[in-house]
């Protein structure tokens, strides 16, 4: 199979704890031919959607760090595909947010020849934090507005600890806990987040939402789900002095075996997941809530395989080499393999 991997910069990736670099890895030892590209490498031409692509294909049987130096290398060279989309047989879009939204629309065209992880439509509904509350029943309770005043009283009348979340950052960038116990700073911090200063038609909606004590203690959980599927799990926990859990924060993992509460919020979101065309996701559960779907560029196998001894990366090229073998692409009736 001829499989392409669209994300940003491979430089700065530390192959041992990326998502992206194992998926690459396993691909390239099963003997697919494999592909790089950034968000900039698409065009049009004559009417098809093209992109400007390097061939990462290496030896097989490196270690995973021997294997990055390669694909380095092969990327550094000057030798360029230029291959239509239509002749790839999947794609990841794996760049982090945000979202490159000119990629997307011209990979739109393309999306019933190609199977695309995660699909165009449901990166575009899907990646902001907004998405959630597709799921009202399971979520901590969530404001989103624009307006200061709406926001502070929202705070005021909650009468408790919440958390800001800008919409469309990752990696817990922004989010920060705020309290009606220090009144100048939460001011000061809304008028910053939501921009106050702009016109009310330019400003920046922002979401107010419940503090959920547990993350002190506990930690929250992230759960990887396939198609629906639940395939791994961990707990991560906050470094001293932090209540962000993400590991971009410095937040530590942990070994988890998934509860049967959190079984029933992934067979709660499942089917809204694959209609959706999010087939590869990480949720992030605290204090049994549901507080974030990540589908641009989830991350997490590496970690959760050293946690359990397993090797994730298998199972989500095996859901992709299924899809492309057993899928016609409706416009064209051309068979994935």
């Amino acid at each position: 199979m001829k499989i392409a991997f669209l994300m940003d910069s491979l430089e700065s990736i530390q192959p041992e704890n990326e998502t992206t670099s194992h998926l690459m890895y396993e691909c390239n030892e099963r003997g697919h031919v494999v592909y790089f590209l950034e968000p900039h490498d698409i065009y049009i031409r004559s009417d098809q959607v093209v992109a400007r692509m390097r061939n990462i294909s290496v030896q097989t049987g490196l270690t995973i760090a021997g294997y990055w130096q390669e694909v380095i290398r092969c990327t550094t060279q000057e030798h360029l595909i230029f291959e239509a989309i239509i002749e790839l047989d999947a794609l990841f879009l794996r760049s982090n947010p945000p979202l490159h939204y000119q990629a997307l629309e011209f990979l739109q065209s393309v999306n019933d020849h190609v199977f695309i992880l995660n699909s165009i439509c449901g990166q575009l509904i899907g990646n902001s934090k907004l998405y959630s509350l597709n799921f009202p029943e399971i979520i901590p309770e969530t404001h989103v507005s624009r307006d200061p005043y709406r926001l502070r009283k929202i705070i005021d009348d909650f009468g408790g600890d919440m958390v800001i979340k800008p919409l469309q950052r990752f990696g817990g960038e922004g989010v920060i806990k705020v309290s009606t116990k220090d009144r100048l700073n939460l001011n000061s911090l809304i008028h910053y987040y939501v921009r106050a200063y702009q016109p009310y038609s330019r400003r920046e909606a922002i979401m107010v939402q419940e503090y959920l004590g547990d993350v002190n203690q506990d930690g929250d959980i992230r759960i990887l789900l396939l198609n629906g599927e639940i395939i791994g799990a961990m707990r991560r926990k906050a470094k001293e002095g932090e209540f962000r859990t993400n590991i971009h924060a410095g937040g530590e993992v942990f070994a988890h075996q998934v509860s049967p509460n959190e079984k029933k919020i992934c067979n709660t979101i499942k089917n809204k997941l694959i209609a959706d065309g999010l087939y590869f996701v990480g949720i992030d559960i605290l204090g049994g809530k549901l507080v974030e779907v990540n589908c641009v560029s989830p991350g997490g196998i590496p970690r959760i395989n050293r946690l359990n001894n397993d090797h994730l990366e298998a199972k989500v090229i095996d859901f992709i080499e299924q899809q492309v073998e057993t899928v016609i692409w409706p416009s064209t009736g051309r068979l994935g393999i």
